[in-house]
């Protein structure tokens, strides 16, 4: 432990005189630990955990308010937002309990920075690449795992007292926890802590060689202080290899797995042409399975999240359509009647992340319940896809 009561390790890095602080990112401690060591006047540059999107999300407060939702669906980026949401929400809560904002020892590390002249250094690699490459190396019933524990963050009510908090930067505890954590998701390990220690360790290279420091102040969560001393503490030549290797976005599965969706599509409409050639009414009846069970699934995600009556219609009607084109997905078209019929207001954006931390605000607040929208009809039409799929060749068997 550090002079502040937190966790510090010091190292020289060509040339630089690297302190390498561990903080607990709602606690008030961490905080005034950072205010305390950059008015010591020790430091002439601060570096932080955080991504350009982060950092810009935390300066300005109403980025949300500025979120393009059609642009979100169009991109396939609302699972992404929606996992940033879910991430958000219990540090909020905790954040909420204690009176103070996530991540406030980086707000205080910039105004200190800035007031002092002192250049900071943003050495986090973007979330959403991160998560992307998370997702990529899970298989499918991992996602769901993650998927349960981003809901069970939000559903949670659990209060943690400001000692466990502190408690959180002992560095053996952390670091046993991670250890604990690797053995049971390594897959998920490596993305999340592992592959970050090594990004940010290389750009703290970056920046040391382009700026050159005499005295670093490096605020990170107490969980990557270990990678990151280990990765600094080891030669490397080219930084920019290793962000760039880093900064690439997961591979796709297998090539067949992409044409899994359109052999879907050529095995239903080839049933029901099966179908058609032996009776028109055993055809029609294929149909109207595949209508009835596709559609009627969608409509009941929708109906779940929420939606305007015409939002659950729309989603009966449009998901046996779109599960007979991969291009389009039956979420978007929902998702975008649902903005049609209820526009978001401007205070739907500005407490979107604050109504989230609760589970009935996700259903409360405008944009939030547009994203439940998406994602329940997606999943319905999913399931129904296969349901009906199978009920279809069943008929054709018997």
């Amino acid at each position: 432990m550090s002079e502040t009561q937190q966790p510090l390790i010091e190292l020289d890095l060509e040339g630089s005189r690297i302190s390498l602080l561990g903080t607990a990112h709602v606690s008030r401690v961490s905080a005034e630990s950072v205010r305390q060591l950059l008015q010591s006047g020790r430091f002439d540059a601060v570096a932080v955990e955080l991504c350009p999107s982060r950092y810009n999300a935390m300066l300005n407060p109403d980025v949300l308010a500025q979120m393009d939702l059609f642009r979100v669906f169009r991109e396939g980026k609302a699972m992404l937002v929606m996992a940033n949401l879910a991430l958000g929400a219990y540090q909020q809560r905790m954040a909420d309990q204690f009176g103070i904002q996530p991540g406030e020892e980086f707000r205080v590390a910039i105004e200190q920075a800035r007031a002092a002249g002192y250049p900071v250094m943003l050495i986090d690699r973007e979330v959403a690449t991160t998560l992307k490459r998370t997702i990529a190396r899970v298989r499918w019933w991992q996602r769901l795992e993650v998927v349960g524990l981003l809901l069970a963050s939000v559903i949670s009510k659990e209060q943690v007292s400001e000692e466990e908090i502190e408690r959180l930067k002992e560095g053996d505890m952390l670091e046993s926890a991670f250890g604990q954590f690797a053995e049971q998701s390594a897959e998920i390990f490596q993305p999340l802590v592992a592959e970050r220690d090594r990004y940010m360790a290389a750009r703290l290279r970056q920046e040391v060689r382009s700026q050159g420091p005499e005295q670093l102040l490096v605020v990170v969560g107490a969980g990557h202080l270990k990678g990151m001393a280990e990765a600094l503490q080891q030669p490397l030549a080219d930084p920019e290899a290793v962000i760039t290797e880093l900064d690439q976005m997961p591979r796709k599965g297998s090539r067949w797995l992409s044409y899994l969706p359109w052999l879907i599509v050529t095995l239903v409409v080839g049933g029901f042409a099966i179908g058609f050639s032996r009776s028109p009414n055993l055809g029609w009846s294929l149909v109207a399975d595949w209508v009835l069970i596709n559609g009627g699934l969608s409509a009941l995600g929708a109906l779940l999240a929420a939606a305007h009556p015409l939002t659950v219609l729309t989603a009966f009607l449009a998901a046996p359509l779109t599960s007979l084109n991969p291009t389009i997905g039956a979420g978007m078209v929902t998702a975008a009647a649902e903005v049609y019929l209820r526009k978001p207001r401007v205070g739907d954006f500005s407490r979107l992340r604050q109504d989230t931390t609760a589970l009935r605000g996700w259903w409360q607040n405008r944009v939030s319940r547009t994203l439940l929208v998406f994602l329940f009809s997606t999943l319905g039409s999913a399931v129904g896809t296969y349901v009906a799929g199978f009920r279809i060749f069943d008929k054709l068997a018997g």
